[in-house]
């Protein structure tokens, strides 16, 4: 499971609500919502990956998505401020509820062992030290997670110190196409139901359950420096680059890798190729790693005839 938690950043949209607070763990505040930077602010520049998909009558474009991101980075624009103004609708992979208490309501039935098994008694003694103190050094009380399943604090684990590194969810693409969205009275919808995406991480088997949660124990230091790579290729637009950069854990991991990307990249293709039978223009913005490397959606439409270009800018 090694350094499946830099991937999670870029394949997993329910990823930051691990970073809110009022889900039933005693996290760090999360950074106040912040304004698309203005012109008076520092802004560095960024170019992400664009592509689309096109016929008589129908236009897709597919965007990749960093969940959580610093501010101040100016992407919105360009090409993709174009392809979005266009679109008739956004389609995200999952629109998360606004409000908090329905995305507890969803996820905390899943989240907690229904069996009333302890999440310290399906580790060794050593395995439970590094996770207890991994928790203690965020300010957690290892007891609050005895009740859940392991992938639950391993999603929390992987992305709750990103607060403390300047990285903001209510900066994430997401968020703000869905206020941009908002705004332009476009409608928003999600190629998978929230509990759809909270069951690829519930219906694991145990065992890979407490090899990702470890696996996060052991490489929360490196956290910051592996999603500030990710973000870095992000922001070039280097789909290639964030391909190999992920490739180290996907190929060590297949059961979760076919699980978490592959199989949901070809029901989305399954769902882009019916959407293009209609006219109109579509925004659709998922996690990078889900545009990058070899069964990217964009290899499961060409095997359903149809080429997705890369939109050059």
């Amino acid at each position: 499971m090694k350094n499946w938690l830099k991937t999670l950043a870029v394949t997993c949209a329910v990823i930051p609500f691990a970073l809110t607070p009022g889900h039933g763990v005693a996290a760090a505040e999360p950074a106040a919502a912040k304004a698309p930077a203005t012109a008076s602010a520092a802004v560095t520049d960024a170019d992400p990956a664009l592509w689309v998909v096109k016929d008589d009558d129908t236009t897709i474009y597919l965007f990749g998505t960093v969940h959580v991101l610093k501010p101040g980075l100016g992407w919105f624009d360009e090409a993709v401020k174009d392809a979005f103004d266009k679109s008739d609708q956004l389609m995200l992979e999952v629109v998360l509820p606004e409000d908090q208490a329905e995305m507890v309501n969803t996820m905390m039935p899943l989240a907690i062992d229904q069996s009333g098994k302890t999440l310290s008694s399906r580790l060794d003694p050593e395995q439970l030290k590094a996770y207890q103190a991994a928790l203690t050094s965020l300010g957690i009380a290892p007891a609050q997670f005895d009740v859940f399943e392991p992938w639950f604090p391993a999603i929390t684990l992987s992305v709750l110190p990103l607060t403390k590194l300047g990285y903001d969810p209510e900066q994430g693409a997401e968020k703000l196409l869905t206020g941009f969205a908002k705004r332009s009275n476009k409608p928003v919808a999600g190629l998978e139901t929230l509990t759809e995406q909270l069951g690829f991480f519930d219906t694991l088997p145990e065992t890979q359950q407490v090899a990702f949660l470890n696996a996060v124990v052991r490489d929360l230091d490196k956290l910051g420096p592996l999603l500030d790579k990710m973000v870095a290729l992000w922001a070039k637009g280097d789909s290639d680059g964030l391909a190999a950069a992920m490739n180290e854990s996907m190929l060590a991991t297949p059961e979760l890798t076919k699980t978490l990307l592959w199989d949901r990249n070809a029901r989305w293709a399954d769902q882009l190729k019916a959407r293009m039978d209609k006219p109109g223009t579509v925004f659709v913005a998922v996690g990078a790693g889900h545009l990058a490397g070899e069964h990217s959606v964009q290899d499961y439409l060409k095997e359903r005839g149809l080429t997705a270009k890369r939109v050059e800018y």
